[in-house]
Formats: C-alpha cells, sequence, structure tokens
C-alpha cells in the first residue's frame, strides 16, 4: 500500500488546534471537514461580514473555541495576500475562503 502523499498525508497540529479537534495528527481534508463540522453543528456561518450567526453563508463567526485556531494566523500567500487574525476578537467574521490559511498556520 502506497504511503500517503499531499493533502492525505497527516499532518502534525498545533496544540490549540489538536485540542478542538481531538486528535495530534490529521490530514489537511480531514482537519477542513473537522473545522466544517464543528462550524455548522453551532450554527456559525453567517450571510454578512460581522453578521450574526444564521448557519448559513460565506462567513464563519469566531467563538470562542474557533477564537484560539485563527489568533494564530499570519501568512502571506503565493499572491501576496496577508492573512492576519491576531487581532479577531469573539462574535467577529472570516471569510470561509480564509480556511486554508487558518489551517496552514494551525499545523507544524
Amino acid at each position: 500500500m502506497a504511503e500517503p502523499k499531499g493533502l492525505s498525508k497527516p499532518v502534525k497540529l498545533k496544540s490549540d488546534l489538536a485540542s478542538l479537534l481531538g486528535a495530534t495528527e490529521l490530514p489537511r481534508t480531514e482537519i477542513t471537514q473537522k473545522l466544517w463540522d464543528y462550524i455548522k453543528s453551532n450554527k456559525l456561518q453567517t450571510k454578512t461580514e460581522n453578521g450574526k450567526p444564521e448557519n448559513a453563508g460565506k462567513f464563519i463567526v469566531t467563538d470562542a473555541k474557533l477564537l484560539s485556531i485563527f489568533k494564530n494566523t499570519n501568512t502571506t500567500s503565493k499572491t501576496g495576500k496577508v492573512t492576519d487574525l491576531r487581532n479577531i476578537k469573539e462574535g467577529e467574521t472570516i471569510n470561509m475562503m480564509q480556511m486554508a490559511s487558518v489551517v496552514g498556520a494551525n499545523i507544524e
């Protein structure tokens, strides 16, 4: 059986993310799926930036558990786009397109 590669290869999670997901190593695909499961089960999506949770939409509302994970995020993409969530507060939102940056900032 071939060794997992790319997005299927398990990566080590930083402590805050490991605590939320209940695992120390997971493939990136599973990390993203588990984060979305958490977001959906806690109705943390909204249709407007910094709107109230309404369980639908492209923005993710920060709760206490996500706050510790989001605050670890300060990245620059290959295209030069900066995602800096170090000053985010509970109740504020991020765009769902920033989730890749959040995952990347919370793995070793």
